[in-house]
């Protein structure tokens, strides 16, 4: 393991958020995106907006909105990128919904967890790694979490990624990029794919199967996953044999039917979008780039078969719909589901929102067949 540079890190992930954020900024001019600027939502108007999402959801989920409002989160938008990170996260909501319901906090059980260092474009990435009971080798997720290239850890969506490792029976190595706006376009873009080339070159060395790897990602991590997928195709590496993209970001346009319906919803709308935005992109000619524009890339054929998952109350729905559409266009399988009553973030929230339970199993289902598929064509060469 030594001679592979990997450093076995605490298993308690402390220390992740602080390595990816505490590098000097880019010196590259900023994006203010001026024309999206809004002003500061008021409390009252938070409450607002908080109820009338509630009111939309479906009971389960509102009790998890419900929490969140009782933590008193402050509208991210107005706030720093440090001061964001430190708000309450609707992990923390889950959290609070256990203890009302009497329920164990107990993260759900996996076979073994280890955190790593791998080599990355401009230092060490974190990554944090959920291998499944039994006997390997085990096929591989690479996984990117949320929180617009800006927010959160890989602690903050552990649910996730402990659930995918069940659900897939696969390795789930969770990434840890760099974060924007200290590291702006393309870091995380770089990082992403980094954690994907050194799992072709190194699965062997985690138990893994390098002829199986898949990507997944949630939201901004869903944009990195997709995006990874079309980067090796585009730099004529093995492309991933599966994507899985949870509610993504695959574009710029802040005016889809989402977006104007859901422009108030809570935990994400549009106002904050165009803060993550801002603070990650370099500038306009960003926006367009295929890495950040997946719907917009002249070309999408030859990329892995795809499932999307997408939420009704939520800015991102007609992305995912949009992007889904576009791949199937170009030839490639895809399977897309919305989830009604739901709302950004939902995915890992398994241990107390059914519609979670139902993603993660509907996701593990693709990412088996395309791992079965994979053996097969290896046994028939």
């Amino acid at each position: 393991m030594k001679s592979l540079m990997l450093r076995v890190l605490s298993t308690t992930g402390i220390g992740f958020a602080a390595f990816s954020l505490s590098a000097c900024q880019s010196s590259t001019e900023t994006f203010r995106g001026d024309e999206r600027a809004v002003s500061t939502p008021s409390k009252q108007e938070v409450k607002q907006s908080m109820a009338a999402t509630t009111n939309r959801a479906d009971p389960e989920m509102a009790a998890v909105l419900e929490a969140l409002q009782s933590l008193n989160p402050k509208p991210i938008q107005s706030l720093s990128a440090d001061a964001a990170r430190s708000q309450p996260t609707m992990a923390d909501a889950v959290m609070k919904v256990l203890d009302q319901q009497g329920q164990s906090k107990a993260p759900e059980e996996v076979g073994k967890i280890d955190n790593l260092s791998i080599p990355g474009p401009a230092g060490p990435i974190p990554v944090r790694l959920y291998i499944p009971k039994g006997n390997g080798p085990f096929p591989i997720i690479v996984y990117y979490h949320g929180g617009g290239w800006v927010m959160a850890t890989v602690d903050t969506y552990d649910a996730s990624a402990r659930a995918l490792t069940n659900a897939a029976n696969a390795i789930v190595m969770s990434v840890e990029y760099r974060k924007a706006p200290e590291f702006r376009f393309p870091a995380a873009h770089e990082d992403a794919y980094a954690a994907y080339e050194w799992t072709r070159a190194h699965g062997l060395d985690i138990n893994g199967d390098p002829a199986r790897i898949a990507v997944a990602g949630e939201s901004a991590g869903g944009n990195l996953a997709g995006a990874v997928s079309i980067m090796a195709r585009q730099r004529g590496a093995p492309i991933p044999i599966h994507q899985t993209l949870i509610y993504p970001v695959t574009g710029y346009d802040m005016d889809t039917p989402s977006y104007r319906k859901n422009a108030q919803a809570q935990p994400l709308n549009k106002a904050m979008m165009g803060w993550f935005f801002e603070k990650y992109l370099n500038g306009p000619a960003d926006a367009d780039n295929p890495m950040v524009n997946l719907v917009g890339a002249d070309d999408l054929t030859g990329l892995p078969p795809a499932t999307i998952i997408t939420a009704e109350i939520d800015p991102l729905q007609s992305d995912g719909k949009r992007y889904a559409e576009r791949l199937r266009a170009a030839g490639v399988p895809v399977t897309y589901r919305n989830f009604d009553g739901v709302t950004h973030e939902f995915f890992g929230m398994g241990a107390v929102v059914s519609h979670a339970k139902q993603a993660v199993q509907f996701v593990g289902s693709d990412l088996h067949r395309s791992f079965d598929q994979a053996n097969g064509r290896r046994t028939q060469n």
